[in-house]
């Protein structure tokens, strides 16, 4: 099915990929309520879906509705258990429910194996509490040029966005917005990455 702008904008049929579509992009615009009703329409056509929709439970985080975000991340990870990030995702929705809190969502990680990212494997062990926030930072190097300036690369972009929601987590707002800061001035955040527009929703969800 094609579609103009305008019908896009306020589609009401029975295509889940449309509002799955459409659903991203709000969040990427910032209205992360609309993204998540999007996203629950998508459900509600095609209910197998649910379990995969990631992006669901990071407009769930940003919306403030925790329990839900954790539930949507742990249905995913059932499926999917070498998924580091959403792993780390349930770790911040559930750092934020006050009956759990970040000692606890420490310990309740969900264990992850085989990831093949260097820098994923270093922002895993640190959620974990196995390394610390300089070994993490340390993938950073191989982004930097010569000059010290932020490279082009992925590790640069997301040592900098798992840093920061590490220090949100942690309630050290200062440091997040550092890092945050940084990761959406990398050139990497141009590169159409989804976490690229999670980092800049991010932003403007906390008024940086």
């Amino acid at each position: 099915m094609t579609t103009t702008h305008e019908d896009f904008e306020t589609y009401d049929g029975g295509d889940y990929k449309i509002f799955v579509g459409r659903g991203m992009e709000r969040f990427r615009r910032g209205e992360v309520a609309g993204s998540v009703s999007d996203f629950d329409r998508a459900i509600s056509l095609q209910p197998r879906l649910e379990a995969y929709m990631w992006q669901r439970g990071i407009s769930l985080y940003y919306a403030d509705r925790f329990e839900e975000g954790s539930r949507q991340f742990r249905k995913d990870v059932a499926l999917n258990p070498n998924d580091t990030e959403e792993a780390i995702w349930t770790f911040m929705c559930e750092s934020r429910i006050p009956s759990v809190g970040f000692a606890t969502a420490k310990q309740r990680l969900v264990k992850i194996s085989n990831e093949r990212r260097p820098y994923m494997r270093a922002a895993y062990s640190l959620f974990k509490g196995d390394a610390s926030e300089s070994d993490l930072a340390k993938q950073m190097e191989g982004s930097l040029g010569s000059n010290g300036a932020a490279g082009s690369g992925a590790p640069y972009f997301y040592a900098n966005l798992y840093l920061g929601l590490y220090s949100e987590a942690k309630g050290d707002d200062v440091l997040a917005r550092k890092y945050i800061s940084a990761a959406v001035r990398s050139p990497y955040s141009k590169s159409g990455d989804y976490m690229c527009d999670v980092a800049r929703v991010h932003q403007q969800a906390r008024g940086w």
